[in-house]
């Protein structure tokens, strides 16, 4: 798969969001300064197998330059190593993932990528059925 990050891959959906945030059936993780939290749902027509969504918090950081550039780092972080994901998602059901931003320091980018690619691994390994 390229090594793109296209608008079906970003979760947008209200509904997704709160059944992620809400519902029982998700599952979360943490690689300071990050947290996985996500669940497998029914897959829609034309839906990416994975659905992404970055959140850093006003609390975290003050100004929006400082949000977007922490967001930047996680979605490029996940761009380039999306591909571990895709295999382990059972046919016919999507992949939703939040990724949520827990420090209020800045972090270097190879870090944020080494913890998001820890992050991918540890979703897929749980995903995958024990043989």
């Amino acid at each position: 798969m390229s090594a793109t990050f296209r608008k079906q891959e970003r979760m947008v959906s209200r509904k997704l969001m709160e059944m992620l945030f809400d519902g029982g059936s998700s599952h979360s993780m943490a690689a300071f300064p990050l947290r996985a939290v996500y669940a497998v749902a029914d897959r829609g027509e034309g839906d990416a197998p994975v659905q992404l969504l970055v959140s850093v918090s006003k609390r975290r950081f003050k100004h929006a330059v400082d949000r977007n550039r922490v967001k930047r780092q996680i979605r490029e972080a996940y761009r380039l190593h999306k591909d571990l994901l895709i295999p382990s998602v059972p046919e016919g059901q999507q992949l939703l993932v939040a990724l949520v931003w827990l420090s209020d320091r800045h972090v270097p980018t190879a870090d944020v990528e080494r913890r998001v690619v820890g992050l991918l691994h540890r979703i897929a390994e749980k995903l995958s059925p024990v043989s």
